[in-house]
């Protein structure tokens, strides 16, 4: 039979059963034995049948209020494609229910984060999308909202030890992992390599933390391997890994560190900046004329863009902000409306964009 002819009545008529019986087992209500639920679905996969969920969700009158935590998209320009995202999917999900609330908070302020999740707590919604980039302050709220069974979320940070519904995002530890592949591939033993974070909290930022470990595990993994060979036939020379915590690129601090790393560093063939902002180190590279130096950073910002067009960043790694804000949305719809089984883990591609396939991204 058609699947979108098949009707419950149908179902009801071949398993010998009420029409009852089989709106009871497919809501997953009421009393059924485990016999006649086995004969019903059994009936409903031969016959193919699909419930219609989207016919259903328009013809209810529920609706669901859904928040959603990120940094405020007109302080930083990373988090404007997230917001596009979850902007989308909200447009999209509006004809079934689906109402949003933002609470936009500060990415340099926790008290502006505290400030805003307890305000979406307080609203009490039926579903919370959150990028939590404070670490310990978002365990708390996690914890509140399991204790009050309002699901919740995760993108552009993974923080496993309170189970959220699901997380959307990249893999940070093989992000740094693939970065120290991209800055070390060809280059000479006696290299060093620098990490780079710019204005970050590392005590309370666990995906920039997870980024370092991974790139760190890279050239851990290559001395290894250097070990395992006999004496002679071990190349000579080591890498060397430095990491470093720049401030506020406004700050003059900024400029004096990045100056005395290049004076200091003349085997420095390699920077991996953890953030989105490697164009605030790529002006440095072309003043102090350090072709020889890689740059690698992520995400397509306007500013990326020109020093991967000017081929001062060689590698930019795409984390598709806007498919973790869109995605992130729709796996609390998938949840509330659809009534969809949703997965714990969604991550997305590592995609490493060059200025020669730069064009097939934008």
């Amino acid at each position: 039979m058609d699947k979108n002819a098949v009707r419950i009545k149908d179902i009801a008529a071949k398993a010998n059963v009420s029409v009852g019986t089989v709106d009871r087992v497919l809501h997953n209500r009421g009393r059924v034995s485990e016999e006649v639920r086995q004969k019903v679905l059994a009936m409903m996969q031969e016959l193919n049948y699909e419930p219609n969920m989207i016919a259903r969700t328009l013809g209810s009158n529920r609706t669901y209020q859904l928040a959603t935590l990120q940094p405020d998209h007109t302080l930083d320009p990373y988090w404007q494609a997230p917001w596009d995202g979850i902007e989308k999917a909200a447009r999209e999900l509006k004809q079934y229910g689906i109402n949003l609330t933002s609470y936009p908070y500060s990415l340099t302020e926790v008290d502006s984060f505290m400030a805003q999740a307890e305000a979406a707590t307080q609203a009490q919604p039926d579903g919370i999308l959150i990028a939590p980039l404070f670490y310990r302050e978002s365990l708390a709220f996690f914890a509140r909202w399991q204790q009050q069974g309002i699901p919740f979320v995760l993108f552009n940070t993974y923080i496993a030890e309170l189970p959220a519904l699901s997380y959307v995002g990249q893999d940070s530890y093989q992000s740094g992992y693939l970065a120290g592949k991209l800055v070390q591939v060809g280059q000479p033993l006696s290299s060093t390599f620098l990490i780079a974070h710019i204005a970050e909290d590392l005590t309370n930022s666990l995906h920039i933390t997870q980024k370092e470990r991974g790139f760190r595990d890279y050239f851990a993994q290559l001395a290894a391997a250097q070990e395992a060979l006999p004496p002679d036939e071990r190349a000579p020379g080591a890498y060397t890994i430095l990491s470093v915590e720049l401030p506020n690129p406004a700050e003059p601090s900024f400029a004096r560190q990045l100056d005395r790393l290049l004076d200091e560093e003349p085997q420095l063939r390699g920077i991996f900046v953890s953030t989105s902002k490697a164009y605030e180190i790529a002006p440095y590279l072309q003043a102090y004329r350090r072709e020889e130096i890689r740059l690698v950073g992520y995400d397509l910002l306007e500013r990326n863009i020109h020093f991967l067009r000017e081929g001062v960043i060689d590698f930019l790694i795409n984390q598709n902000p806007k498919k973790q804000g869109y995605r992130g949305l729709y796996a609390l719809a998938d949840l509330l409306v659809f009534k969809k089984e949703v997965a714990p883990l969604k991550y997305l591609p590592l995609d490493i964009i060059t200025k020669e396939n730069l064009q097939y991204y934008l």
